[in-house]
């Protein structure tokens, strides 16, 4: 998914954003199996959204992330 469509989900109650990427290769920048040493110059040579720009998509929701509704849950219980 994330080599075609990087899709970053933004809650407008909270303000939080969350990304979503389903990605599981090593070649994909926005995958966290992207190794922390494959920095440009060498990843632009060889990692596929320097040559295929995914399309940036980010929704406005309006509601909680995950984190805030966990947290207003867990308070609620108490």
């Amino acid at each position: 998914m994330c080599r075609w469509r990087h899709v970053k989900n933004m809650y407008l109650r909270c303000g939080h954003a969350e990304e979503l990427i389903k990605c599981e290769s090593t070649y994909c920048r926005f995958s966290s199996n992207h190794p922390k040493s494959c920095v440009p110059p060498y990843c632009s040579r060889t990692c596929i959204q320097y040559h295929l720009f995914p399309e940036r998509y980010v929704p406005s929701i309006n509601g909680f992330c995950s984190a805030c509704t966990s947290a207003m849950s867990s308070r609620s219980r108490r």
